[in-house]
């Protein structure tokens, strides 16, 4: 199996999550479904069913990330420098408006664009890979092609 690189926050993150679902999140919905079917008729009963597809939902999702946990391979960014590569963060700038934005290169399960942590496999991240500060790069994104420069390269 292929390692699954992230960072130590994001590890913390999933681990959290599993925790979560474990200790408080899978007893919550045994005991609902034990109540709902207390109420008779399980053909029937919305309750029961909400609940066991709620269950589901749970426990596929605690085997998702007991998966990604065993294949994770956390790498500390502060360790790293150079150009860029997993775990750094970098500050662009779009040659076309002047806007400037920020973005950390980090793990697919932890990614979050919105928080400025961009997917590994993300063509934005794909392209900035092995870059330097001051390198102009073209990226071919679903809302078109895009250009940026590299400001600012950052392990934190």
């Amino acid at each position: 199996m292929e390692k699954i690189p992230m960072t130590h926050k994001g590890h913390v993150a999933l681990e959290t999550e599993l925790k979560q679902l474990k200790s408080v999140e899978r007893p919550a919905i045994i005991r609902a479904i034990s109540e709902a079917r207390e109420h008779g008729d399980l053909s029937e009963n919305a309750e029961y069913h909400s609940a066991k597809e709620k269950q589901s939902f749970i426990e596929g999702r605690i085997k998702e990330l007991e998966g990604v946990l065993s294949l994770a391979e956390v790498i500390d960014p502060t360790k790293l420098s150079g150009s860029i590569k997993f775990g750094a963060t970098v500050t662009l700038v779009d040659e076309d408006t002047d806007e400037e934005k920020t973005y950390q290169i980090v793990g697919e399960y932890e990614a979050k664009i919105e928080n400025g942590l961009l997917n590994i496999k993300s063509p934005i991240a794909r392209a900035l890979i092995g870059k330097e500060e001051g390198d102009s790069v073209e990226v071919r994104t679903p809302g078109g092609d895009r250009a940026y420069e590299v400001l600012k390269i950052a392990y934190i």
